[in-house]
């Protein structure tokens, strides 16, 4: 038996393809080899294909995109297909497509007429000779499509009477020279006779996963990303189960169940699709078959296991799986020979088992099955919540334990849906609101699911449980928190809730703990000291003492100026053993604790884990942290393409998801790029939100946030005075705020400020009380940073040697090269300082070196400023990729002369041009005095035009390279 396959030879992008068909994701190749065949047909060349696969692969789509392809030829297009109730009349088929033509049968040679005549029973007593129906039937098509093209689509060829495929398979061989063409359509090893007759097959296989997830989404754009995987992982590619799948879903309770172990529902068409098949085997095949289904692991054993004890006393015992041979032969299941584990061959054949047996079939194979997974606790306690009839504490009691177990192993997913239906079999209101209330917080704070905690919040005042009564009000603060971003109730919420516990609080209690969890990341938000006195104060009642994650983020994240050098070592330590931790929340915590002690480069691997996870439907909400850390890191480094990326990635989830206290770290992300860019209108778009948003909340940590992005902007436009009064807010100079951990990050900008604006005394003061907090012992950057403020401060009060070694000893620290923002703007400094102190060769030297860094991390302002300082110097500046030009002077003006010209033209004061160019007001007038003349011009007002025309005027500098 041969057949000519037509595989496709790949999957071909189908955004452009002139498909008539657009739902017809991924099935581009096969599209276009059927246009190629009608494109034979219509030009008199006919013949047949054969499209070959399993049930609801595509087939009918496949069919339905020729007929119209066909018709948008210009073709004839006649349909039927094959019905199982008239697989026993004969000829049924071809009255279906013959019928068009009937009133063409009188051309026909006689005895052709009076064949077909008899066949179809339109007329004609000639019936006995098959092969003269063949005939008849060949010759009328031919007769048919002698003035129009003609396409036969014959659907469920296996279905079709035997007379009618005998006649078909005849016609289908001998079309070749006519414009005749038949198209037809049956499942893999089911073509009856068509399955022995050598003709062109296009074997129609799975959608690949990105059009199967195209075909998802299009058609059900509202699922969860936890019921969208499960859907694309049972039916593994077959568009009928894509587009049929979710609408059996409506049915379920919760959709959280839809990741527990059970088989998915199924629609009525679905369970056609295989009834013949499974009806027509022996009840102990079903029984064994419904075994394998509630299974779903494959194995045999457990399917010999459960089987094996069913023998009848004194008969001899017998293979039990021998019962599965009638499976096997109609093709519904085989063993792999590789895993030897059972398979259906069909991803909809498992649900179409289960949807066809009797609840009480069900629950008598889910009690079998659990009998025998009593080395398995997790399956057995599914299996047995499946088989419950109603409320059973016992069996709520281990999903309990299970939604524990996957909650640890870094599947919270597993854990919502385990507690969801512990709840729904728990018959005590306390212990069902606890369970509902568990599964509401992991759906908030872990998968992204704000929906379950809302009605939750009621309850919890009216629960006299504590235990009951503190979970509950930790899933509601967690949905507060999240999406209203009501911090003061929020805070209030837990404050009360931990403060009413008596006596010693205990660190096994882990409702407990992730409420201190909470409560901890309220006080870093609400960005004042006065809200962590509660929180200390509860893990000093910790007993015997807080877990590590608490430790560890109480003093990275609560004050890590005081706090952080206490506990490095640990952190370290938990940062080292992240490799072999799946646990999603322990990543993201471990990860927020590094942030501040500049130490994610150590957790990137698992936050790249974490962000995986949750692309998959998993941890969302701590892939959304892991993405904003992930994007800090970038910022740091100087990568901040990748941060505009990652950050974006956690916004576009924050939206989706409805987070929004959540959102607002990755907007700051984004602002400072946008800020070192000179993208103003950006940042003034992004604070003004901000405040919109934070101020009436009272959430200090946005202020914050806001003021350094105004800081940053500021620095970046040289406006020393803006800038400082800025950083100010976040932490006032010659101190560094308590628990306001950014104060750490503005030490270099509130020193910069205060130095370049005049006021030296606070520039130094601040430093000092850097120095002092011993901040550069947490990272090689804050080193950086403290020494480089230190520098600029002692070139502001009163340049010395000692300025000079200052900023040589910032710069060839160990490790700064990876902080490239950093450096160039102790670079600029340092040029800026070499410039005052007359050295312009040695400034020079580090003026190129800010201008190319600068450059580089695309932060024009900056790289602006820097080609300035070296213009003023004499020194050629390179043309930027951030479009800073190069040393074209106007005219005969000095290199300082100029750079007063440009300032001047852009507005600033003489005091704001001399606090830019280290010069006194005086200096600047003497300057504008004598060029004004050079110019040609006599006010501020005509500077703009001035500079202008004098560039057109004057030749380009050749380019210089750096």
């Amino acid at each position: 038996m041969r057949h000519r396959e037509l595989e496709p030879e790949g999957e071909a992008p189908t955004l452009r393809t002139p498909d008539p068909q657009p739902s017809l994701h991924g099935r581009t190749t096969e599209v276009s080899l059927l246009g190629d065949f009608l494109a034979r047909v219509g030009a008199g060349d006919g013949g047949a294909l054969l499209l070959s696969g399993e049930a609801g692969v595509g087939k009918s789509a496949l069919l339905e995109a020729a007929a119209g392809r066909a018709q948008g030829l210009g073709m004839r297009v006649v349909r039927a297909a094959g019905a199982e109730f008239e697989v026993e009349v004969s000829f049924a088929t071809l009255n279906q497509l013959l019928g068009p033509f009937i009133g063409l049968m009188p051309q026909l040679d006689p005895a052709d007429w009076e064949a077909l005549g008899a066949a179809i029973q339109i007329g004609g007593s000639h019936t006995g000779d098959p092969t003269q129906v063949s005939t008849a039937t060949l010759a009328l098509l031919r007769k048919a499509a002698e003035h129009q093209a003609l396409l036969l689509v014959v659907d469920d060829l296996p279905w079709m009477d035997k007379a009618s495929a005998r006649v078909l398979a005849f016609v289908a061989r001998r079309l070749a020279g006519h414009s005749v063409g038949f198209v037809g359509a049956a499942r893999t090893g089911e073509a009856g006779l068509f399955d022995d007759v050598d003709l062109p097959r296009l074997t129609v296989a799975p959608l690949p996963s990105a059009p199967a997830q195209a075909l998802l989404d299009q058609n059900f754009p509202e699922l969860t990303e936890p019921l969208r995987r499960r859907i694309l992982d049972d039916a593994r590619g077959y568009p009928l189960a894509l587009l049929e799948l979710p609408t059996a879903l409506v049915n379920l309770g919760h959709v959280e169940a839809a990741k527990a172990p059970v088989v998915l529902p199924v629609t009525d068409r679905i369970k056609a699709l295989f009834a013949a098949r499974v009806r027509s085997l022996p009840a102990e095949t079903n029984d064994l078959l419904l075994l394998a289904a509630l299974d779903g692991t494959g194995d045999l054993r457990v399917l010999t296991d459960a089987t094996s004890d069913q023998s009848a006393p004194g008969e001899a015992a017998s293979d039990p799986l021998d019962a599965l041979g009638p499976a096997e032969v109609v093709n519904l299941i085989y063993v792999d020979p590789i895993t030897g584990r059972l398979e259906f061959r069909h991803p909809l054949t498992r649900a179409a088992v289960v949807a066809m047996a009797t609840d009480a079939e069900r629950r008598r194979a889910h009690k079998v099955l659990a009998s025998r997974l009593a080395d398995d606790p997790d399956r057995r306690a599914w299996q047995m919540s499946a088989a419950a009839l109603g409320p059973d504490e016992s069996v709520a009691a281990e999903l309990e334990h299970v939604a524990h177990r996957a909650a640890v192993r870094g599947d919270p997913v597993g854990a919502v849906a385990a507690y969801v239906r512990a709840a729904d079999l728990t018959p005590e209101r306390s212990r069902k609101l606890r369970r509902l209330a568990l599964a509401a917080y992991f759906g908030a704070n872990v998968t992204g699911d704000l929906g379950m905690a809302a009605p939750l919040l009621d309850e919890a005042a009216l629960e006299a449980d504590p235990d009951a009564a503190l979970t509950i009000t930790l899933a509601a603060a967690a949905q507060l928190l999240n999406q209203n971003g009501d911090l003061d109730t929020t805070y209030r919420l837990l404050v009360n809730a931990v403060e009413m516990r008596r006596g010693p609080l205990h660190a096994e209690n882990e409702v407990l703990v992730e409420t201190l969890h909470t409560l901890l990341l309220i006080c870093y938000f609400g960005g004042r000291p006065e809200l962590w006195a509660p929180l200390d104060r509860a893990i000093a009642r910790l007993e015997p003492g807080p877990p590590p994650d608490l430790r560890l983020l109480r003093a990275a994240l609560g004050d890590p100026a005081r706090l952080a050098v206490d506990v490095l070592d640990h952190l370290d330590t938990a940062i080292a053993l992240l490799h072999g931790k799946q646990d999603a929340a322990h990543i993201r915590r471990v990860g927020i604790a590094a942030v501040f002690t500049d130490r994610v480069t150590g957790c990137l691997p698992a936050l790249r884990r974490v962000v995986e996870d949750g692309r998959s439907g998993g941890a969302v909400t701590a892939s959304i942290d892991a993405l904003f850390l992930l994007a800090t890191h970038y910022y740091f480094t100087g990568a901040w393409d990748e941060t505009e990326r990652d950050a974006g990635e956690g916004l576009a989830l924050c939206d989706d998801l409805g987070f929004q206290m959540l959102a607002w770290p990755g907007h700051y992300l984004r602002g400072l790029v946008a800020a070192a860019r000179g993208d103003e209108d950006a940042v003034r778009v992004m604070t003004a939100r901000m405040a919109a948003w934070g101020f009436p909340r009272r959430v200090g940590c946005i202020q914050h946030y806001i003021a350094h992005l105004n800081c940053q902007a500021a620095l970046a436009r040289g406006e020393f005075d803006a800038a400082f009064r800025h950083a100010s807010l976040v932490s006032p100079p010659g101190t560094l705020a308590s628990h306001t951990p950014l104060a750490m990050w503005l030490v270099l900008d509130l020193t910069e400020a205060a130095a370049r604006s005049g006021r030296t005394r606070e520039a130094s003061a601040h430093v000092d009380a850097a120095t002092q907090a011993g901040i550069g012992r947490i990272s090689t950057r804050l080193d950086l940073i403290v020494r480089g403020a230190t520098a600029i401060a002692s070139a502001a009060a009163r340049p010395t040697q000692d300025t000079d070694d200052a900023f040589e000893t910032a710069l060839a620290a160990p490790g700064t090269e990876r902080y490239p923002f950093e450096v160039a703007r102790i670079h600029l400094a340092y040029g800026e300082h070499l410039r005052r102190t007359r050295r312009a060769s040695a400034a020079g030297v580090h003026l190129e070196l800010a201008v190319d860094l600068f450059d580089r991390l695309g932060a024009a302002p900056w790289a602006e400023r820097a080609a300035r300082e070296g213009r003023a110097v004499g020194k050629a500046t390179p043309r930027l990729r951030t479009g800073v030009s190069g040393a074209d002077t106007a005219g005969a003006l000095t290199p300082q002369q100029r750079q007063v010209a440009e300032l001047a033209a852009a507005g600033l004061t003489n005091k704001q041009i001399g606090e830019r160019l280290f010069l006194s007001p005086r200096t600047v007038a003497t300057h504008l005095y004598e060029l004004f003349p050079k110019l040609g011009i006599t006010s501020r007002a005509a500077l703009r035009d001035a500079l202008a025309a004098n560039d057109d005027a004057t030749p380009p500098a050749p380019d210089v390279q750096p």
